[in-house]
Order: C-alpha cells, then sequence, then structure tokens
C-alpha cells in the first residue's frame, strides 16, 4: 500500500503544504504530530513499504523525557499499557552484579518499548488526523531549499509528483537524501569502533527484570527483552563477522558465558528468529540546516547502542524543530529556527560522549592490552561504588531534558 491518507493526492499538479516531511521514521512521524497539534500542514512520504517500518526492529529503549512527550501528546496509551518499565540496570563485571538504582538516584526511570511500537502508535495518529503520509515513494529530490518555496519531486503509485512547501524537514536517516543535499555545507566527525553487535530475538523469557550489561574477557554482553516472553540480546564480535558461523548452539554458549554471575543467573534458551550484524560508528554532520532545510534524527547524527540514544535524539530533535517551526507560523519568528542546530547539537554531544563513554567502559578495546583492561575495571569499580559517578551514569541514562520542553496552544 502506497498511501495510508485518506485526504487524497493528485498527480495533476504540485501539491501545496507547509512542511514537507521525508521519512516516516520515528523522527518524521513525531515532526509530524506535533506540527499537526500546532495546526501546521506537513505531507509525509517514506521510500519504504508500510510493513517494512512497523516491523523492522531498531532501538527499544525510552527515555523518561520521550515517555512524557508521547503521553502528553496522545500517543502514549499503549506504551503505558504494555511498556515495561526499569528503575535501574545491572552492570556485570568479575562475575558480579552491580545495580544502579535509575529512580533512587534521579526520579527517573526507563521504559522498554520497541521503536517499531513507536513508530505503529504514530502511523495510527497520523491516520486519525487524515493527514497524508505516502509510502513507497520514488526518485526523490529537494530543490530550492536557499529560496522561499522549496519543492519535494518524487515518483508515487508510478506518476512524478511536486510538493511544494515552506520547509524541508529532513528524517530520512543516514542513508536519505536529505544530508547529501547539502553536504557540501557540512563538516562531519565520524568514528569507527573495531567491534560489532551480534544481535538476537528469541522467544525465551527474560532472565533479569531489568537490562544487563556484561563486560568480560571474550567481549561485551547485553541481555534485553522486547516483551515478557521475547529477548533482545548481543554480543560483542569481530566487525566483519560471518553470521553463518554463529550456529544457535555457539550464541547461547558465549551468552552464559559473558553473562555468568556467581550469584546464579538462569539464562533460559529457546528459539533464536532473527539475527544480525550491527556496526558500531560515531557520526555527526554540522550544521543541521541550510536555508529551509533542516536534518533531523540520523540523519544528522548516528550513535552506537550501548547508551540508547538513538531513537531519544530523533524525537527531541522533532520537539526542538517543531517549536521553531510553531514559532514562525504563529508569530513570524524565525529566532528558533535559526538556533535549530545550536540548540540541538548541546544535547547531541552529550549523547555522543555518554555512549562513546559506556562503549569504551564495557567492550574488549584491545585483547593484547592488560594495562587497559585494567583501566576499564577501575573505571567500573568506581562507577558503582561512588554515589555521585552512580548519578552521573542514571541522570544520562533516563534522559536529559529536552531542550524545548513540549508544550502548544489549543
Amino acid at each position: 500500500m502506497g498511501s495510508v491518507a485518506r485526504r487524497p493526492i493528485h498527480h495533476d499538479g504540485p501539491v501545496r503544504t507547509q512542511v514537507a516531511i521525508v521519512g516516516a521514521g520515528p523522527a518524521g512521524l513525531a515532526l509530524a504530530h506535533l506540527l499537526h497539534l500546532q495546526g501546521i500542514d506537513t505531507v509525509v512520504i517514506e521510500t519504504r513499504r508500510r510493513e517494512y517500518v512497523e516491523k523492522r526492529v531498531r532501538a527499544g529503549v525510552l527515555e523518561q523525557p520521550t515517555v512524557d512527550l508521547l503521553r502528553e501528546v496522545d500517543v502514549g496509551d499503549r506504551l503505558a499499557r504494555e511498556g515495561l518499565t526499569h528503575h535501574g540496570t545491572t552492570l556485570r563485571f568479575r562475575n558480579r552484579s552491580h545495580r544502579i538504582d535509575f529512580t533512587g538516584l534521579t526520579g527517573s526511570a526507563i521504559t522498554v518499548y520497541g521503536q517499531q511500537e513507536v513508530v505503529r502508535d504514530l502511523i495510527t495518529a497520523r491516520q486519525e488526523a487524515d493527514r497524508p503520509l505516502l509510502f513507497e515513494v520514488d526518485d526523490v529530490r529537494l530543490e530550492g531549499i536557499d529560496g522561499e518555496r522549496p519543492q519535494v519531486h518524487l515518483v508515487h503509485q508510478g506518476e512524478p509528483l511536486q510538493i511544494d512547501c515552506d520547509f524541508i524537514a529532513g528524517c530520512d536517516g543516514f542513508h536519505g537524501v536529505s544530508r547529501p543535499t547539502i553536504a557540501e555545507e557540512l563538516t562531519t566527525f565520524e568514528r569507527f569502533y573495531p567491534f560489532a553487535w551480534l544481535g538476537i530475538l528469541a522467544g525465551t523469557r527474560p532472565s533479569s527484570q531489568e537490562l544487563v550489561y556484561a563486560s568480560h574477557e571474550n567481549g561485551f554482553a547485553l541481555h534485553s527483552m522486547r516483551s515478557p516472553e521475547v529477548t533482545r540480546q548481543y554480543l560483542q564480535v569481530e566487525p566483519d563477522e560471518d553470521l553463518a558461523q554463529w550456529p544457535d548452539e555457539r550464541i547461547w554458549s558465549e551468552l552464559r558465558t559473558r553473562l555468568f554471575d556467581e550469584d546464579g543467573f538462569d539464562l533460559e534458551e529457546g528459539e533464536i528468529f532473527e539475527k544480525s550484524i550491527t556496526p558500531m560508528r560515531s557520526f555527526v554532520a554540522e550544521p543541521m540546516q541550510s536555508g529551509r532545510l533542516f536534518l533531523v534524527g540520523d540523519a544528522a547524527h548516528i550513535v552506537p547502542p550501548t547508551g540508547a540514544k538513538g531513537m531519544n535524539l530523533a524525537i527531541a530533535d522533532a520537539c526542538v524543530l517543531s517549536h521553531g517551526l510553531g514559532a514562525f507560523y504563529a508569530e513570524g519568528s524565525r529566532e528558533q529556527l535559526a538556533s535549530y542546530t545550536q540548540t540541538c547539537l548541546r544535547r547531541v554531544w552529550r549523547a555522543e560522549h555518554f555512549s562513546w563513554f559506556m562503549t569504551s567502559m564495557l567492550h574488549r578495546l584491545n585483547a593484547d592490552d592488560p594495562f587497559e583492561r585494567k583501566l576499564q575495571l577501575s573505571q567500573l569499580d568506581y562507577v558503582t561504588s561512588s554515589r555521585a559517578a552512580a548519578t552521573s551514569l542514571a541522570e544520562n541514562y533516563v534522559g536529559l531534558p529536552f531542550p524545548t520542553p513540549w508544550r502548544w496552544k489549543d
């Protein structure tokens, strides 16, 4: 199905809207919803099929500010029913477990609720608002972003379509067309990590009620969940790892080894119905805007998944941009739009640092360097024995406040 909007899109001339949103992931759909609540017209386009974006398994941890926002803007009912609230997490090293009490240290928590679930909720909200959402579009091009009437050109249902708008929000991820459109104006910052994650989805009950991060001589492991019946688990592997070399038996054996706890950790084994390799990288493009084009979420920045920040950063960006566009249409003010990059990047770079910190502290960096391993263990000892250090980790993990807290006028 190429469209879920009941309002028809005609191909016999340009479509006019206020904001064209390229990409129907969490960033694009959240932005569309926040703008709709302010009475701002949008058209959302997406190259993938609807079924694909509703089923792709990505991030699964929502920060407290993200949860608060989704509930406040009336897309949090299913989240409230089905989300798994975690009040802490476990760091495991030297085969011993150490709990970081998020709620006790910060008053906040995290919620496990998959990205695909957030996307489904936002698509439902888009349908109920009867606003255009076009899937399976091709040949997307952005033009005129330096003028007052930019255009998005695409092919929809086999027919060319032009969208005339005031602004374009590039929410189409790292591999989309938005960032390359302004590539010559950007400075990029990038780091590749010398390892990857082998991730599995398994039909097993979680062995812990909270996430377990394990630092082991064999490498990092993470035990998490997507529901009371499905676990999401990860192993540190080489970046060029061949999945064919990891039969189920080897995966379970290595998870048992790395997650072992002297106090007893009963890892339930079962059917593995998905395996994937996730490369580890950090990436930031500056500025996040040019003319009438604004980059949102993964189009502008990538974080390694260790800190669980990717989707949360995308929704935070969308919140900031919705404020700027709201002020433009309500008051004619361009001040918040002009400062979009600066406002977002403060939170982005904090998240980049936290993700680097968690990644460096927990992964085997160089098996031939015992000095480096001693430094890691010293850091882990400090984080788990110092209230100040644990509080710093906890407040970063549960999420710092969004740069522009959400509000709108009825």
